[in-house]
């Protein structure tokens, strides 16, 4: 176990190597000024620029600017952003919470409404509960989230008028009032990464408890006289799940990309927004340090899939 985990370890730490090189050079080499305004303002000498340009560090050979960015970034230092002067670390933590907070209410209700719905869908295989499921489903995949979240602004902010459609990031909760308003601003963001994600892992779920209802062991609980309650509860779930929660930590980075998504339709000021403004003002340190956590994110959970999947089910044998 000890050896594999090391290994996997050691895979994730190349793959997020060469993940690095391609973003830094792809960026770097990308059409557009990194100075921005400061580049075509006719008030800003050519002697300015170029010491702004040799204290960004423009100056240095493309492998030379890559070793110290990478090594910067080891030590948690993701340097200065070229439009607002401030450390790039600072700007992610301040855009975080609130994306962090829609996903993980998004994704908790996606898990609850899941798990029930694919074990029913599969455990009424080819009847119509299964076909209205799937059919939901299927409809809520593919759907795109701006798509959605267009729908509901229509529906419920412009017919109906019962939630606001644009997120006030000037709102501060401190009171009933506020609280308030705060939950209703983040109704419909949420609502449209839970429809997405349920959708998505329904399918999950309802794969694997097809997978494990021929086996024999549900064969024989049922031979036994169990009821259907006894057989999901007692032998079902605890093999299913072991996929579906490996799945779940595969997905994770699925709907950190629909958050990202979701945060330009209903301008919430999250990371998304963040990447978006950045590339529109070609703030190169900014795009690659959302991009590279980015492929962290998918990197470790990956990483994280696999070992949850060997430790949970004993009869994956590793090398």
């Amino acid at each position: 176990m000890l050896p594999y985990l090391l290994k996997r370890f050691g895979l994730s730490l190349l793959t997020l190597l060469g993940i690095s090189l391609l973003i830094f050079t792809l960026l770097t080499l990308a059409p557009g000024n990194p100075l921005g305004e400061l580049a075509t303002n006719p008030n800003i000498t050519e002697t300015v620029r170029e010491n702004l340009r040799r204290s960004l560090g423009l100056d240095q050979p493309l492998p030379v600017r890559y070793i110290r960015w990478f090594l910067s970034v080891c030590r948690g230092d993701f340097g200065y952003s070229f439009t607002s002067r401030s450390p790039v670390l600072d700007l992610i933590l301040q855009r975080l919470p609130t994306t962090l907070s829609i996903m993980g209410f998004a994704y908790l209700f996606s898990v609850l409404i899941a798990l029930p719905m694919g074990i029913l869908a599969a455990l009424k295989r080819q009847q119509w509960l299964d076909y209205g499921l799937s059919s939901l489903s299927v409809m809520g995949f593919s759907l795109p989230p701006f798509l959605t979240g267009l729908i509901l602004i229509i529906v419920f902010s412009v017919q109906l008028g019962w939630l606001p459609f644009i997120y006030d990031s000037t709102l501060q909760v401190n009171s009933l009032q506020s609280l308030g308003e705060q939950f209703q601003q983040s109704i419909l963001p949420i609502l449209v990464l839970t429809l997405y994600q349920s959708a998505i892992l329904f399918r999950f779920v309802r794969s694997a408890v097809l997978e494990e209802l021929p086996q024999d062991y549900i064969r024989t609980a049922y031979a036994k006289g169990l009821k259907n309650g006894g057989v999901i509860k007692n032998h079902l779930l605890r093999n299913a799940l072991i996929p579906v929660v490996t799945l779940i930590a595969l997905d994770l980075p699925t709907i950190f990309t629909g958050a990202l998504v979701t945060e330009q339709i209903f301008r919430v000021p999250g990371i998304g927004a963040l990447m978006i403004e950045s590339i529109y003002r070609n703030d190169t340190p900014v795009v690659m340090a959302v991009t590279f956590l980015y492929a962290v994110l998918i990197v470790v959970f990956g990483a994280l899939a696999d070992g949850i999947y060997v430790l949970l089910d004993p009869r994956v044998k590793v090398n």
